[in-house]
């Protein structure tokens, strides 16, 4: 008979964690988006502006990526099963993903038409760009105040918080531009301002590209140190050895843990076993940020055997 048992863990529950519902703000600044979209493809069309039209290029695709965020936090709520034992956590990471894919595009597409437009630039009437870029910027500074109590929750609503952020600053870009060309009249201020909104776009989609390319792959946590995590259970009396270490995160504020953890003989004879375990549960909740843990509990030997020939022996291989 072979000495090993799994348990598993949540940090203060017994279930997965709550998944916050933050639907009710997505929508509202959805309804505020579209009408920064209706609007500046109104002033676009009127004005003929760069600016403009890579601010409206801009904001439909922060529009497409919010009905997107929308999608995802409903799914998200929805509960897990046996066929999908975490429901649809990770829908959140592939919605952020998807909205970094676009923004891309959309940052290639300015810089290729702002530099064009350096050369040759067209007359752009500088009140009316001015009136676009107004309604622009207040409605985008209402969508900030909307998301901006709940902008850390997770990757999606980082995502959906920075696109109206980076709107904004669009907005203000194409108002300067505005001002300068109604003050001298120097008409390449609108290129400038579009390739501005670009510089804008560009970093912005490949920092949410990186981190949802992170948790995709499987990636421990950002700021979980493994070989700390090692140290910290092997210090923990009884245990021998801790291999097959490894960490990753379902979802934003769902970073999970797994372990083979080999302990001494008597643990398994003298009921030292559930001790060790609550002891090595304790240490992760008090010096780590990992909602799920996983231990196998094994006697020495064990691993030897002939189950775990193909696992890998250290953490992250």
């Amino acid at each position: 008979m072979s000495h090993h048992m799994h348990s598993h863990s949540h940090a203060g529950a017994a279930g997965s964690p709550a998944t916050p519902d933050h639907r009710r703000r997505l929508t509202i600044v959805v309804v505020i988006t579209g009408i920064i979209v209706a609007a500046q493809l109104v002033g676009s069309i009127v004005t003929g502006s760069l600016a403009l039209l890579t601010d409206t290029v801009h904001a439909l695709t922060d529009l497409s990526g919010l009905v997107v965020a929308l999608v995802a936090a409903t799914l998200m709520l929805r509960p897990a099963t046996a066929q999908r034992t975490w429901g649809f956590r990770r829908v959140e990471v592939i919605a952020a993903l998807g909205q970094a894919v676009l923004l891309l595009v959309v940052g290639g597409y300015a810089v290729i038409e702002g530099v064009q437009r350096l050369f040759a630039p067209p007359v752009v009437p500088a009140g009316e760009l001015l009136v676009f870029g107004v309604i622009g910027l207040c409605a985008n500074l209402a969508g900030l105040l909307v998301l901006h109590g709940s902008r850390e929750a997770n990757l999606n609503l980082r995502a959906a918080f920075l696109e109206v952020l980076n709107d904004a600053l669009g907005s203000l870009g194409v108002i300067v531009a505005a001002i300068v060309i109604w003050a001298t009249g120097f008409q390449r201020a609108d290129a400038l301002a579009g390739l501005f909104i670009a510089a804008l776009i560009l970093p912005r989609a490949f920092v949410i590209l990186r981190e949802t390319i992170r948790v995709l792959m499987e990636f421990a946590p950002e700021g979980l140190d493994l070989e700390e995590v090692r140290r910290h259970l092997v210090a923990v009396d009884h245990v021998v050895e801790v291999h097959d270490l490894h960490a990753s995160a379902v979802s934003t504020g769902l970073p999970v843990l797994t372990a083979h953890v080999v302990l001494d003989d008597e643990c398994f004879t003298d009921g030292h076993a559930q001790q060790v375990l609550r002891a090595m549960r304790e240490c992760v909740d008090q010096h780590f940020d990992v909602a799920h843990t996983t231990f196998q509990l094994e006697a020495p030997g064990f691993h030897a055997g002939g189950h775990a020939c193909s696992v890998p022996q250290e953490a992250g291989k």
